[in-house]
């Protein structure tokens, strides 16, 4: 059974967004269950800092020994950071999904465009758990 935080939001596509204290600043990575269905992840690409995005936009790019799977932005808004750890060990994402396996931050352009977004229990029934 994966792990669902109750404290995030979710997207049909596996990707998470954690947001502290209404900060416009959002946190993006993918959920437990897309990690583990991809298998061991060997290759992360991700944006740059000032980059910008639509929501649903692609980001990035995810290679595991699975499969390849692009990346979407949950919601709009501009790249403020990205997980450069990841270069060297792009392995956390399987490790550590919610914590140091993020991928970027993003600050929002809307953040209203975050009640579009799923709750853990729709997510959850999403996933069939």
């Amino acid at each position: 059974m994966s792990k669902v935080p109750d404290s995030l939001f979710y997207t049909a596509e596996h990707e998470y967004v954690a947001r502290a204290d209404n900060s416009p600043v959002v946190t993006i990575g993918i959920t437990d269950y897309a990690q583990g269905e991809l298998g061991d992840v060997v290759f992360v690409r991700l944006p740059k800092p000032g980059d910008r995005f639509d929501a649903h936009q692609a980001f990035g790019e995810i290679e595991a020994v699975k499969a390849v799977s692009e990346l979407y932005s949950p919601v709009a808004g501009e790249v403020v950071e990205v997980n450069d750890t990841l270069d060297g060990d792009p392995g956390i994402i399987n490790r550590d999904p919610y914590g140091d396996g993020w991928m970027m931050k993003l600050r929002a352009s809307n953040p209203s465009e975050l009640k579009e977004l799923m709750s853990p229990e729709a997510y959850r029934s999403h996933i069939g758990e």
